[in-house]
Order: structure tokens, then sequence, then C-alpha cells
């Protein structure tokens, strides 16, 4: 069966291209949220296997999302995603409870790299 992930980003192109990238590797999307509020509820209703998250978002972040996530499932598995230059953030991500991340603009091959990792 294939890994369900929910993709978190602000930006529907963002959305649009790692959602792309993942069904063309053979993941299926259960879902998208634009911001990390959506996120929380959208990981509650859907269980997926995988979170792939941008950092800033309008209402709550990434960070915050993150660590909603992981109070409620401990493990919860999330990919952060970030822009260049904030390294700071990717660190306090990584801190919060996410396992990876991926820089953008990003590769594909990055994506499912990470994904990979992740889910094992």
């Amino acid at each position: 069966m294939a890994n369900g992930i929910l993709v978190v980003d602000d930006a529907a192109f963002m959305r649009m291209m790692i959602r792309d990238v993942l069904t063309k590797n053979g993941y299926e999307v259960l879902g998208e949220a634009e911001n990390g509020q959506k996120a929380i509820e959208k990981y509650k209703e859907l269980k997926p296997d995988l979170v792939i998250m941008d950092i800033t978002m309008p209402e709550v972040d990434g960070i915050q999302a993150v660590k909603e996530i992981k109070a409620s499932d401990p493990n919860a598995k999330v990919v952060m995603c970030s822009a260049m230059g904030q390294q700071a953030m990717v660190i306090e991500a990584i801190q919060a409870g996410a396992r990876d991340f991926i820089v953008k603009p990003f590769q594909a091959d990055r994506v499912i790299e990470a994904v990979k990792k992740v889910l094992g």
C-alpha cells in the first residue's frame, strides 16, 4: 500500500509541486493544508504516515504545528520545508521533532530521498 502523506504549505503552487513529485514516485497524498492550524486538524483526521510541512506560514507556523502534532502523536513523522537562510528555524524544527528537512527551491530527488529516509 502507498504511504499516505499530508502536504502543508501556504503556497498552492508549492503544494502542487510536492504533490506531483510524490504521486509520480508512488506515494499517495491524503490531503493538503495551507497553514499550521489546518495541518494539525488534518493530521488528526487523516492520520498520514508522513507530513511535509513548510516552516513559515500564516496563523500557526510549521514549528508550532510540529510541536502540536507530536504532542497528539509522539510517533508522527514530519519533514520540514524551508527557504534558504532559515537555518535557525530548521534547527528549531528538528528540536521540535521534525525528522528531516528539504531546502526550497527543492530538487524532486531530494524530496523523495527525505521521504524514503523518514518512512524507512
